[in-house]
């Protein structure tokens, strides 16, 4: 069992992992950080395979092992983030080389202004509108109910086009 259970994680994290580092991406805003929370992910994702019942899509599964794992990122890590909020020099807003390579010039305003989002808006216009999962598939990775799902993006939307200047999604 146990090679099967390794055999399962090593191609879902081939088929899986640069979603998921793309997806932490967005909402720690770090490559480093990004790439370290994608290998917890798996590793929790591996250690956790006895109690993966199959009810789920893989992919499901895993974004919500990645979702969980990053928001204890980011809950460990608030007082930092406070203090960046208040000290501006200490934010790196330019992103790294190689996520130059991943966001085309017009999209990196969209990028800053999602960045800006409160941390609701920004987890379920990532899931929804970027990663294009389905309103089931979202309420389950962020332990919401359908109804949450929708009215958060309906109220997302807006704040996105605001910040960002013009009509988006």
């Amino acid at each position: 069992m146990q090679d099967i259970d390794k055999m399962d994680i090593s191609d879902w994290y081939q088929q899986h992992g640069e979603a998921i580092l793309k997806y932490i991406l967005l909402m720690v805003r770090d490559y480093h950080h990004a790439e370290d929370l994608t290998q917890e992910t798996f590793f929790k994702a591996y250690n956790s395979m006895s109690s993966y019942q199959g009810k789920a899509n893989p992919r499901t599964w895993l974004f919500r092992i990645a979702h969980n794992t990053t928001i204890d990122f980011i809950r460990k890590h608030k007082p930092i983030e406070l203090i960046k909020e208040f000290i501006p020099s200490l934010i790196d807003r330019n992103p790294l080389p190689e996520e130059m390579v991943q966001i085309k010039e017009c999209t990196k305003d969209l990028y800053m202004a999602l960045g800006k989002l409160k941390r609701s808006y920004r987890e379920v216009i990532i899931l929804r509108k970027i990663k294009e999962f389905s309103t089931e598939e979202t309420s389950q990775i962020l332990n919401w109910s359908e109804g949450k799902v929708k009215t958060t993006l309906y109220r997302a939307i807006p704040a996105l086009e605001k910040l960002y200047g013009k009509e988006v999604l």
